[in-house]
């Protein structure tokens, strides 16, 4: 197939990967809804796709158990020096990475159709959209591309002859030898599984895995792992955060920005439908967001993504109704649980479990089975245009200004349901110490309490020092028109281990009074840690909490916060001379408004 392009950069590399892996034949995608029915149809046909009777143009995979997450372990940021990397990232040497995997990568598609994407992150000629090109084998990472990014020949002509592009090569790593029948989900084994990025060249090599994050490479790697190392060297900010307008009665709009480790209820948030009469919430973004400073010195913000990846259990209507009539069609599940009447499952899901169904790894299954039907994170890949609260503004070229930025994590103790930081040192400080207990959905064990600096640990392309400094040198370029910064914590628990707050919906009531500090309209106390509520600085009209639960909600223990004192050195100390100056100082004040 001739190439649609005459970017004389774009072709040779082409050339080079298909050198190198020896596919069949190469497809350019087009990005339109015949190529994507087709492929579609060619993995019903080879057994990897189920359609879904309950959904229209919807349908079921199932993922080989090897190949269920991504994998943090074979997961590297390669920079020329180790502490380019940081203490947070897996090192590897760039030279001897590249050898090892151009061992994987020969031969690799044989048997296979190699799949060149050009895609857009972010709404296509946006100034703050980059353009990716992804080579895959896959056919199913061609079809979650289409539905997460803007892919085809658009893309294409923005790119031009001259235009630059971050080069993303994927490999299922299973090439499929003469007459040898595929099985559903090709994948390497674990041991040779490898997600590498070259922050230095804009560079992303992913081998032997078909899933998420592992393989749809404008996502967390382009969007976060590369985009924040671009953005730390031309100036913006590349951010693992959700973006919401509220609008209050009066009309005034609020963007919002909010931070959040897994399990703490992003996609919730992003979603959220208000219980307070008179404010509106739209859903810009689930996941990510990239900032620029706009012409006003404001920093203004897209959502790269055109999808939403989002983790089925525990969806429902009760969580995140907008969410659930998202998934009516045009859908693709992975790993979810496939009913007799032709529809998918999830613990989690509203009524009753059905009665019979085939789990993830397509066995028997009821209610009696003392295993899962769906995996814990199974997913859904939904277009964001199909969400019932998405914001006309969504795909705005020049993105929304952010008002509010939201830090938070799940504590069932200690951290106060929210507070407010006195000013953006300290409110980057609240983002680099932010931790949440773990749960089955994180690394490590049960309960333990895991820093996740900024939600970004995982997902920052360079040395986590250096990104703290970022973000003070960006609050030094805001100046006045910086975002306030607050701290959440929806898990607060009662001594007797009882949930103190309702959370879902009811979270617009703790964006409002955020939204009236902006303006000026509502007040706060002051503590050692930050500025909390006052009583009845938050609206609970209609709401009825106990007032001991109201008081130990916002209640900023200065005894449990100077027991985690030493957690926070042991957290900083890490990054040695990395670490801004200004963050040490924080630290410190903090111990002296402790007493």
């Amino acid at each position: 197939m001739k190439a649609p392009t005459d970017n004389p950069r774009l072709t040779q590399w082409v050339q080079e990967c298909a050198q190198m892996c020896e596919p069949d034949r190469i497809h350019w995608c087009d990005g339109s809804a015949a190529e994507y029915d087709a492929l579609m149809r060619q993995m019903v046909a080879g057994g990897a796709a189920i359609p879904l009777a309950k959904r229209p143009n919807s349908f079921l995979f199932r993922s080989d158990p090897s190949d269920v997450a991504r994998v943090e372990d074979r997961t590297f940021i390669s920079t020329p020096s180790r502490v380019e990397a940081g203490p947070t990232n897996n090192w590897a040497d760039p030279g001897e990475l590249k050898r090892t995997m151009r061992g994987y990568f020969q031969g690799c598609m044989r048997g296979r159709t190699l799949y060149v994407i050009p895609f857009s992150m972010g709404p296509i000629g946006s100034p703050l959209a980059k353009i990716g090109i992804e080579i895959t084998d896959s056919p199913y990472v061609v079809c979650n591309m289409h539905i997460m990014t803007r892919v085809g020949h658009k893309v294409l002509r923005v790119l031009g002859k001259e235009g630059d592009f971050i080069p993303c090569l994927h490999s299922i790593g299973a090439p499929l030898p003469k007459g040898q029948k595929d099985v559903p989900w090709p994948c390497a084994p674990i041991e040779q599984k490898y997600i590498s990025h070259f922050p230095d060249e804009n560079l992303i090599w992913s081998y032997g895995s078909g899933y998420g994050g592992n393989a749809l490479l404008g996502k967390k790697c382009l969007a976060l792992r590369i985009a924040s190392a671009i953005a730390r060297r031309e100036g913006w900010m590349a951010e693992h955060m959700l973006i919401l307008r509220l609008t209050n009665p009066k009309g005034r709009r609020f963007h919002i920005a909010a931070a959040f480790p897994s399990a703490c209820g992003k996609t919730n948030l992003a979603m959220i439908q208000p219980t307070i009469p008179g404010w509106k919430a739209e859903c810009i973004g689930d996941d990510i967001c990239w900032m620029k400073i706009g012409p006003d010195g404001r920093p203004y913000a897209i959502n790269p993504e055109s999808g939403f990846f989002g983790v089925a259990p525990g969806t429902s209507h009760a969580s995140n109704p907008a969410a659930m009539e998202s998934l009516k069609e045009n859908i693709i599940f992975t790993n979810c649980a496939l009913t007799d009447d032709g529809d998918i499952w999830w613990e989690g899901f509203d009524g009753l479990p059905p009665a019979h169904a085939v789990d993830w790894k397509g066995k028997e299954w009821s209610p009696a089975s003392k295993r899962d039907a769906a995996h814990p994170n199974a997913r859904f890949t939904a277009p964001a245009a199909q969400c019932p609260v998405i914001s006309p503004d969504w795909e705005k070229p020049e993105g929304v200004p952010i008002d509010i930025f939201v830090f938070g994590g799940r504590r069932g103790s200690v951290e106060p349901l929210v507070h407010e930081a006195y000013s953006w040192d300290h409110g980057v400080f609240l983002g680099s110490t932010s931790g949440s207990e773990t749960t089955a959905a994180n690394i490590g064990a049960v309960g333990n309490l895991r820093r996740d600096p900024f939600a970004m640990k995982p997902f920052c392309g360079y040395n986590m020092g250096d990104y703290f400094q970022h973000w003070f040198d960006m609050g030094d370029r805001f100046g006045a028109k910086a975002p306030r910064i607050f701290y959440v914590n929806w898990f607060r628990k009662s001594p007797e281990g009882k949930w103190l707050w309702p959370g879902y919906g009811e979270n617009s009531r703790v964006l409002k009074w955020m939204c009236e500090r902006v303006e000026g309209k509502v007040g706060a106390r002051e503590t050692p840690i930050g500025l909390v509520p006052r009583e009845g600085d938050l609206d609970l009209t209609g709401l009825s909490i106990p007032s001991q639960d109201l008081a130990h909600l916002l209640n900023a223990d200065p005894v449990a916060f100077k027991a985690e004192v030493p957690d926070l050195e042991a957290h900083f100390k890490q990054f040695g001379d990395r670490l801004p100056a200004r963050l040490d100082a924080q630290l410190k004040a903090l111990v002296k408004r402790l007493g």
